[in-house]
């Protein structure tokens, strides 16, 4: 093994270490049950750890996740086919809205904009009637995905 190599796995394991204690740290995950939304804004993080923008366009763009290109269009995902036209384009939503604020939407869109959307709560155990028994008592998405794709929107500023 070479000297560079050593450095970088050590490296490596002392952030990881460190991240690890770091994480220990913080509360334990907020139910879905127990998120509070006051005044369209959702202030505590539901892991205590920040998101990944990485991971949150993954599961942005994953049709089987978030499938938020299914109703939104995002010029950051230009190289995806087919985006929607039902919700509003996501290009500058990082200038738009504060992380709490994102975080509240994508939590459960229905408590910060009433009747006025048809977007889903992706951090929510009220999803509406006729729930397959298998999706019953869960959620879209995890507490952590969430927290990715908040911090992916973020990452999307205005030209």
């Amino acid at each position: 093994m070479t000297k560079g190599a050593r450095l970088w796995g050590a490296a490596f394991a002392t952030c990881l270490a460190g991240t690890l204690s770091v994480g220990a740290l913080h509360a334990e995950t907020i139910a879905p049950t127990a998120v509070e939304i006051v005044d369209m804004e959702a202030k505590s993080s539901l892991t205590g750890r920040a998101g990944d923008p990485v991971a949150g366009r993954d599961t942005f763009a994953d049709r089987k996740k978030g499938n938020c290109l299914a109703c939104h269009a995002n010029a950051d995902l230009g190289e995806l086919l087919f985006h929607g036209e039902v919700g509003p384009e996501l290009d500058g939503v990082g200038d738009r809205w504060s992380t709490e604020q994102l975080r509240a939407i994508v939590i459960n869109s229905k408590q910060v904009f009433g009747d006025q959307t048809i977007m889903p709560g992706f951090y929510t155990t009220a999803l509406g009637a006729r729930i397959a028994d298998k999706f019953t008592d869960k959620t879209i998405l995890s507490a952590q995905e969430v927290e990715d794709v908040v911090a992916y929107l973020l990452t999307l500023k205005e030209n």
